[in-house]
């Protein structure tokens, strides 16, 4: 009988089914986030866990049990950062807020919340999981390149001044070129010029007769 009544509740809490609800969240840098998770609220909160699959190891996002937080089971990368949204989870609420966001915090978070309702003469444990992808990304940055946008564009401006200055300085030749082809056509013109009227005159001067006496 009392091996019975040890093992009874664990089997009810592994024969109950858990449900499990997944949602995607986008934010900047600097900002602070809501990790939203909600609990039946007619049941008893036994155990609440927000947590990080890669992190978990180190510690927990946030840890809730016997009516009470416990900071020194939090991840060191979040301390001083997670708060409950409502430290009475009224209505089941058991959101966290994560303060701060940085890059490092993209990854995927767990809540995981056990319930029990002791309202019959077995205790009756319920799990519910809550997954959130969240993601942190900076419009300034990109994933490959340190630079920002913002000198990524002045880089393109600057480009496209050097781009206008190249074909600046390319029409300044083209005309240079023209002008001086304009010159020089003028200055064979006025030799040719010159050149047939010194011969011109030549032959008028041989062709001369005096008048006869």
């Amino acid at each position: 009988m009392a091996c019975s009544a040890l093992f009874l509740p664990l089997l009810i809490f592994y024969l109950t089914s858990a449900s499990q609800d997944q949602r995607e969240i986008n934010v900047k840098p600097g900002d602070n986030v809501t990790l939203p998770c909600q609990s039946p609220n007619d049941k008893a909160i036994t155990l609440l866990e927000w947590s990080r699959p890669e992190l978990k190891e180190d510690g927990y996002v946030f840890f809730y049990r016997n009516d009470r937080s416990y900071e020194s089971y939090q991840h060191a990368t979040v301390v001083g950062r997670v708060q409950l949204k409502d430290a009475s989870m009224k209505d089941g609420d058991l959101s966290v807020i994560l303060k701060n966001v940085n890059i490092n915090d993209t990854g995927i978070y767990e809540c995981r919340i056990i319930n029990s309702n002791t309202e019959g003469r077995e205790r009756d444990y319920t799990e519910t999981k809550h997954v959130i992808h969240l993601t942190v990304t900076d419009p300034g940055h990109t994933a490959r390149n340190s630079w920002t946008e913002g000198e990524k564009d002045e880089g393109k401006k600057d480009g496209g001044k050097t781009d206008e200055g190249k074909k600046g300085g390319y029409g300044g030749t083209v005309v240079a070129l023209w002008v001086t082809g304009v010159l020089l056509l003028l200055l064979l013109t006025v030799a040719g010029f010159m050149i047939i009227r010194r011969r011109t005159g030549a032959v008028k001067k041989n062709s001369y007769q005096p008048p006869p006496d």
